[in-house]
């Protein structure tokens, strides 16, 4: 997985009924952009993130996330 800062992580929900988290990747923690990565979500919390198996990067730059 690699990501760049102002890409979108999509965290994919797993149980039913459980939508979809989006945050925006403010900064790349890994080396060549690999995880971790800080990640700012919709309502401006940020924290540390390494994203599982059920995690995509949009590398559509985030302007306003979902």
């Amino acid at each position: 997985m690699h990501a760049s800062k102002g890409d979108r992580l999509v965290v994919h929900g797993r149980v039913v009924g459980k939508h979809d988290r989006v945050v925006e990747i403010v900064e790349v923690l890994g080396p060549d952009g690999t995880p971790p990565y800080r990640v700012r979500a919709e309502n401006g919390h940020e924290t540390i993130m390494t994203p599982g198996p059920d995690s995509v990067i949009d590398h559509r730059k985030a302007t306003n996330l979902p």
